[in-house]
């Protein structure tokens, strides 16, 4: 068990949400599953919380009710070793009703917020060379879905 797992809320649609997640990442699988008993506040045999793990990360889908919903102030990201990979991620998240955001973000159709990110694109924002993190900047704040080679491009100045 991880020290700090990210607890997400859901509106009665934590399975739902969980079994989603699973199919958008590989390396994932169902943990554990909780249930209503007579003691708690929800109808007796219907799922509480479902603990998931995404490529090792572990997470919580609570069914906590409709007081509290998701906003783009926290998203999750995801660190990605191709463009291959970054289109996949982002297919599959608009293909099931996501919607795009800005800058390689995202938002599934549970209202969580994702930033699919491609390797390579923090050290470039971060080089000492102010010229070419400012273009990558550039670069990267004109698009939705991050294409590496573009920002590629940016980074060795070209175009």
């Amino acid at each position: 068990m991880q020290k700090i797992a990210p607890c997400l809320w859901f509106d009665g649609k934590a399975e739902e949400a969980a079994n989603f997640y699973l199919s958008v990442f590989s390396k994932s699988r169902i943990a554990a599953t909780l249930h209503y008993t007579e003691a708690a506040p929800g109808p007796k045999g219907d799922v509480l919380a479902v603990t998931f793990e995404i490529e090792g990360q572990e997470f919580m889908a609570l069914n906590g009710g409709p007081q509290y919903t998701f906003t783009p102030a926290i998203s999750l990201l995801v660190h990605c070793s191709s463009q291959e990979e970054v289109d996949r991620y982002w297919s599959k998240f608009l293909d099931a009703g996501g919607k795009t955001m800005a800058c390689g973000w995202l938002q599934d159709h549970y209202g969580v917020s994702w930033q699919i990110v491609p390797d390579g694109l923090l050290e470039m924002v971060r080089d000492p060379d102010h010229e070419k993190a400012n273009r990558v900047m550039i670069a990267m704040m004109k698009m939705i879905k991050l294409d590496i080679g573009e920002l590629r491009k940016a980074y060795r100045g070209e175009s």
